[in-house]
């Protein structure tokens, strides 16, 4: 039976998640105290068989446990005796000896366009043996055990009547935003939002800095948003304005979705292991790679933030192989680590320096689509040129000058890299010949996302500062072209802009165009693009052609349309086009038939049926 209307409780805190690659944290502050502070709840979560532990951080991993591995007991958590799945710090664990059963990086595989995210087939590449799951799948069972620590801890505010704001990559798609919100449904969040990870980094800083944060910077300051987390990078612009003689802030420019973080730096060191195991007439097989690749990010942690220490052991497990002798041991230095990182993913570039792409062969493993270039440094350049436009005068200039940067995420913890990477930031602007950039401080890399996102319920509230920005690209349908057919050429595709850069959640808009023929009844396929460069294409706007740099394909959406009363299957009904965003922040294209006003939504969700 529905809840009457006044039946229904008001919120009563703003829950933050950070729904991170290698780490989920939970944050909450209360909505009915305009001066709370913003916690992070510590998270039970098996750490070893039988043993569970409170931690501020859940780690993004699910293990796929044999039948005879564990005894009963050993899997029991405060709300469930005999859960069906392992998640957190024993997940990763386990892992870290039995590769196969391990999932990681779901996030990543959630906008991998190129998939059905739908599908079951995590862990990749695992025996038959081995359940599989989906990377929707995979996300739910991270929301769910969130869910269930902070109903446990507060039964009498359950987690489905809080306002909940999940945090996303500013380069997700519509489709990955939308796939996050689904897992999300289906663990019963019913007042969900979705924030993009840089702006809830820069609301962590407003936040911890409260009202000084106005000090640190002023109207035409630019600020450059880096987050290098355990799987991605992200870089956003948000640039200071002025209305009615208040600060205001506005993203203006976001990133490409690049698959670049810790983990490759793990798996660098790992490698870098076995070259020097292979010196020694120690080969070691693909699966022990991946074991010492979670001891290297153990060690790579310790070695990065503690000075004292200048080696970590690090033990290579062995299945009793006559090759190997049983179980090896080496060692990573803390040299190793610097040269390893410092030079590869950070070394000295120019601000001309673009990344480098290779021949890729032409058969490839099923697998994510990781940046080609491993150089941080060449990364920003690209985009602090790539969004030259971002920002109006400084458009001639070449590319984006920023006069302040907040750095985020794990990986930069470490002073060593952080400083590094501001050190080859503000070599560009010297040359340029501009002031260098300021570093903005006061976050904790490791959970200022989390608070970031429940600071913003209270700022969604009206009780703080709200960054603007609405959808981070413009929005492109393919229309195919009208021509006479020609033997193995397919008809050219021209692009209409259904939704601009800029539009707000909540808000509508219509295409001006001309009208269009809909298939219903049918199965039909509709073709995307995205932009973060055409910036002021309004909606309407139609290209026959453009640079390839400037559209991106989107993941196609096969979908069949329902036959309303009085049509018939494969019916061409005469449409107009409209889009609207949601105030969750996912896009919905919508067809309106010319007769009678009925519509169509075509949903970016990829439901790849």
């Amino acid at each position: 039976m529905a809840k009457k209307k006044e039946d229904v409780k008001a919120p009563t805190y703003s829950i933050g998640i950070d729904l991170g690659t290698t780490h989920c944290v939970l944050s909450y502050s209360d909505l009915n105290d305009e001066n709370t502070a913003v916690t992070v709840m510590p998270i039970p979560q098996l750490t070893t068989p039988g043993n569970v532990e409170e931690k501020a951080q859940l780690p993004s991993f699910m293990y796929q446990a044999h039948e005879s591995e564990l005894a009963e007991g050993d899997t029991a958590l405060p709300w469930n005796a005999n859960p069906d799945v392992i998640v957190g710090e024993m997940a990763r664990n386990l892992g870290s000896k039995t590769p196969i059963r391990l999932i990681s990086s779901a996030k990543s595989w959630l906008c991998h366009g190129a998939i059905d995210r739908h599908q079951a087939f995590l862990p990749l590449n695992s025996p038959e043996e081995v359940a599989k799951v989906s990377p929707l799948e995979v996300t739910r069972q991270y929301l769910e055990h969130l869910a269930n620590a902070w109903n446990n801890a507060h039964p009498d505010t359950p987690i489905g009547e809080q306002d909940v704001t999940i945090t996303v990559p500013a380069s997700f798609d519509p489709a990955a935003r939308d796939l996050t919100a689904e897992a999300a449904r289906l663990v019963g969040f019913h007042n969900l939002t979705l924030l993009e990870e840089p702006q809830a980094a820069v609301y962590s800083w407003i936040k911890n800095n409260d009202e000084t944060w106005r000090d640190q910077v002023k109207v035409g300051d630019v600020v450059l948003v880096v987050d290098i987390g355990g799987g991605t990078t992200d870089l956003s612009l948000v640039a200071v304005t002025e209305e009615e003689g208040n600060l205001t802030l506005n993203r203006v420019a976001v990133g490409d979705h690049i698959l670049l973080g810790g983990d490759n730096m793990d798996l660098a060191l790992a490698y870098r292991l076995k070259a020097k195991l292979a010196q020694e007439g120690k080969a070691l097989q693909p699966w022990q790679i991946q074991a010492i690749t979670h001891a290297c990010r153990d060690a790579k942690e310790a070695l990065l933030t503690d000075a004292s220490l200048t080696t970590m052991p690090i033990v290579v497990p062995s299945r009793g192989s006559k090759l190997l002798g049983g179980t090896l041991q080496t060692e990573l230095t803390q040299e190793e680590v610097q040269q390893t990182l410092v030079e590869g993913f950070f070394p000295q570039t120019t601000i001309d320096d673009m990344p480098m792409q290779s021949t890729r062969g032409a058969l490839t493993q099923m697998g994510l689509p990781y940046a080609q270039d491993a150089g941080i440094s060449r990364h920003v350049a690209h985009f602090l040129n790539r969004q030259s436009a971002a920002i109006d005068d400084q458009q001639i200039e070449g590319f984006i000058k920023p006069t302040a940067i907040l750095f985020n995420g794990g990986v930069l913890k470490s002073a060593l890299l952080a400083d590094r990477l501001l050190s080859i930031i503000n070599s560009w602007l010297t040359t340029a010949d501009v002031q260098e950039a300021k570093r903005l401080t006061g976050l904790d890399l490791d959970l200022a996302v989390a608070s970031g996102a429940s600071y913003y319920g209270s700022v969604r509230k009206g009780k703080g500062v709200r960054i603007r920005g609405g959808i981070a690209s413009s929005y492109y349908v393919g229309i195919e072209s009208a021509m006479p057919a020609i033997p193995g050429m397919e008809p050219p595709v021209e692009a209409l802009c259904v939704a601009p850069f800029g539009m707000e959640e909540g808000s509508h808009a219509d295409v001006p165009s001309q009208q269009f023929g809909l298939v219903i009844g049918q199965p039909v396929q509709f073709k995307f693009f995205g932009s973060t460069v055409r910036r002021d294409d309004p909606a309407g706007t139609h290209l026959d052609w453009w640079q390839p740099e400037e559209l991106e394909v989107l993941p196609a959406i096969q979908v069949t349309l329902p036959v309303s009363e009085g049509r018939h299957e494969g019916e061409i009904v005469p449409v107009r086009l409209a889009s609207r965003v949601t105030e969750l922040g996912t896009l919905t294209l919508e067809a309106i038939a010319l007769d009678n006003e009925q519509k169509w939504h075509v949903e970016f969700d990829v439901r790849e049926k």
